[in-house]
């Protein structure tokens, strides 16, 4: 196996095995970053996330969807300068429209059942992170890229 296929391997795994990633937005020039359950379409093409409709995170996305997102596998441990794996996924963000049906929030809900109630709740938003990018960087230093 290629190191291409190697590294897409990983970031599969990576983005199958994380439960949360830290979101990036911003607006008016002030960035603010958030914590945030999310989800992977099987073709990777797409992200998916879960947000009260009262939060800066949702009112930046509105005013401007380009986000980033940060998945890593970090432990806290010395072990992780050679062992993590982060990726940073740069992509546009749209709110889902009847966000408790539909596929998204299918496979958003089969990661995170426990997030049912919430998804379902009139004043939560279900986010689409249309993704443009994957920066894998694996080893603390080695970077592969994904377009999408």
């Amino acid at each position: 196996m290629g190191t291409k296929d190697q590294a897409r391997n990983e970031l599969e795994t990576l983005l199958r095995s994380q439960t949360l990633a830290v979101l990036a937005t911003h607006c008016e020039g002030r960035p603010h970053a958030s914590l945030v359950g999310f989800a992977a379409s099987e073709d990777l093409k797409h992200l998916v996330f879960a947000t009260p409709k009262s939060t800066r995170k949702y009112a930046n996305i509105l005013a401007d969807n380009r986000v980033a997102m940060l998945i890593d596998s970090r432990s806290n441990s010395v072990s992780d300068f050679e062992q993590a794996a982060a990726v940073t996924v740069t992509g546009r963000a749209r709110e889902q429209e009847r966000k408790a049906s539909g596929r998204f929030a299918e496979f958003f809900l089969a990661k995170h059942e426990h997030l049912s109630e919430f998804v379902a709740s009139p004043t939560a938003a279900l986010i689409i992170v249309d993704v443009d990018r994957y920066s894998l960087v694996t080893e603390f230093q080695n970077v592969v890229e994904f377009r999408i």
